[in-house]
């Protein structure tokens, strides 16, 4: 038996990875007719689960990733359950049982019925359907950096909200974030970070700061952190544009285990436009960027005029800051050929 193609799944403007099942075999009694209910007959099911791998296959750890064997008990077990009349309602109920597996963001599931009562000679019947957290209804609990609500996403309304944080702006915006890092390669994390966020629907990366090296302050004893500013043009609302970063976060494997730790990527919202907001998960701008020295050399050396709403031009802001423990370690960075950018 061959499975449908299945089409990539793009999360955050990122293609997940994806793990699949073939062939999963169970004698079951789903069907619309007594004799099918009765005597039970030969179904399939074929699953692919869209996750992101990168964490797991870095540290070659299982706990990482969403084990495969999981995935086909789960699917067998449905499969094999309580009867159901069609094939649609088998489907639907295995690819609700995958979302709910931790790290599983959409989900494919085709049904196969070979020995279906037809009255003509075929090889197979089956129903393939594609779910993720919004269509599986899960998505209030699992969304971590998740796109709802983004420009392209079907199911979100796009009204007016009490909450300056839910709202996009009318017209795209000048916002900058900050990037912080010291696990593997982070030099590299960051261009792929840029590139990632450049290609979510609703953000544009204009330029990026000079590159800074920062020895950490606090937590356990670790490796020195590099740091960057970057400015984007962005349609989000201030939510989304925070969600989008978490997720661009998520597939390079942050993990927040201890505070002041070591990281593999920070991706801060320092500014956005001229708003100041002050919500239970976004604080605009930054509450503590400009104490920092990590956060405040880079932004200088990439937008010194602007002005932080509330707080006073970028410039001014890093030369009231003690640079000890920073210092630059790229002028043109990442365009190792660019002329140092000005505002």
């Amino acid at each position: 038996m061959t499975t449908p193609s299945i089409s990539p799944y793009i999360k955050d403007g990122v293609e997940l990875d994806q793990i699949i099942v073939q062939g999963i075999r169970v004698t079951a009694f789903h069907g619309v007719y007594t004799p099918e209910k009765e005597s039970g007959q030969l179904f399939l099911a074929d699953v692919v689960a869209h996750v992101s791998t990168q964490s797991a296959a870095t540290k070659d750890d299982l706990a990482r990733t969403v084990n495969y064997s999981d995935i086909a008990d789960r699917a067998a077990e449905v499969l094999g359950g309580d009867p159901s009349d069609l094939l649609e309602t088998v489907a639907e109920h295995i690819a609700r049982a995958i979302l709910e597996m931790e790290g599983v963001h959409c989900v494919d599931v085709v049904v196969h019925k070979p020995q279906a009562p037809l009255h003509v000679e075929f090889r197979d019947v089956m129903v393939k359907i594609r779910r993720d957290l919004r269509s599986g209804t899960l998505w209030a609990d699992k969304r971590i950096g998740s796109s709802a609500g983004m420009p392209g996403d079907p199911f979100a309304p796009r009204v007016r909200s009490d909450n300056p944080a839910d709202n996009p702006p009318l017209q795209p915006v000048v916002a900058y974030l900050a990037l912080g890092g010291n696990i593997g390669d982070v030099d590299t994390t960051f261009r792929e970070a840029l590139w990632e966020l450049h290609k979510i629907p609703g953000i544009m990366v204009q330029r990026a700061s000079s590159l800074f090296k920062t020895t950490p302050v606090g937590g356990p004893p670790q490796d020195d952190f590099l740091n960057a500013v970057v400015e984007i043009m962005t349609a989000l609302a201030p939510r989304e544009l925070l969600a989008a970063c978490q997720g661009v976060e998520v597939l390079h494997g942050r993990e927040r285990h201890e505070e002041n730790g070591p990281r593999t990527l920070d991706l801060d919202i320092l500014a956005y436009g001229d708003l100041a907001i002050d919500v239970d998960d976004l604080v605009v701008p930054h509450p503590r960027a400009t104490e920092r020295a990590f956060v405040m050399k880079p932004w200088a050396t990439l937008a010194p005029n602007y002005e932080v709403p509330g707080a006073g031009r970028v410039a001014d802001l890093a030369d009231a800051i003690s640079s000890q423990g920073v210092s630059m370690v790229q002028e043109r960075w990442p365009q190792q050929d660019a002329e140092p950018a000005q505002s």
